[in-house]
């Protein structure tokens, strides 16, 4: 199943995506109990958000066995990029220049990751 705009993410698909990208293929029990480490979430609440994830096409159900056993459909690199290409539009209208000037002014940026963003630019630059 396609993923289109309407199945973007919300918070707490968010939070269970990066249990899955963090952790590899899970049980929604085990999904569970990782979020359950954060804030109390009942069983049947996180079943019914990976359900409705599979229906989205933000995870995959391995029916196989005995338990269900999630993945995440994309990979975080690439729904990072999705998330962060349709924030671009919506509110940089495109501009990425706005939105490097907005993400670098509002959180103060490590030495090491100013590094990283440096020679990300050179290499830009050398294409």
């Amino acid at each position: 199943m396609a993923r289109s705009k309407s199945s973007r993410p919300t918070d707490r698909e968010l939070t269970i995506l990066r249990i899955l990208w963090d952790n590899g293929p899970s049980t929604v029990r085990q999904v569970n109990e990782t979020m359950n480490e954060d804030e109390d979430t009942g069983y049947t609440t996180t079943l019914k958000l990976m359900q409705i994830m599979t229906e989205k096409g933000l995870v995959v159900r391995d029916e196989s066995g005995r338990q269900h056993v999630y993945k995440p459909a994309a990979t975080e690199e690439k729904t990072q990029k999705q998330l962060v290409g349709d924030l671009l539009e919506r509110a940089f209208s495109g501009s990425a220049e706005k939105l490097v000037m907005r993400a670098l002014s509002a959180k103060k940026v490590s030495a090491k990751e100013l590094a990283r963003i440096k020679k990300l630019l050179d290499e830009l630059e050398g294409e």
